[in-house]
């Protein structure tokens, strides 16, 4: 059975991207101002919430 190189690859490369973009999250998040960051954190719940509400798909 043949597998393809680039199937094998890929899970890793999607693994990377996922801690890379959190990494850089954390940095981001420790490098700003401190009123910054609260703002910030205190907004995250709301902006989940509106996610999962545009994943979810239109409301009819």
């Amino acid at each position: 059975m043949n597998f393809d190189p680039v199937l094998l690859v890929l899970p890793l490369l999607i693994a990377m991207g996922i801690v890379c973009a959190a990494i850089v999250c954390i940095v981001a998040i420790c490098r700003a101002h401190r009123t910054d960051t609260v703002a910030v954190l205190k907004a995250l719940p709301e902006l989940t919430a509106a996610f999962l509400r545009y994943r979810q798909g239109p409301r009819r």
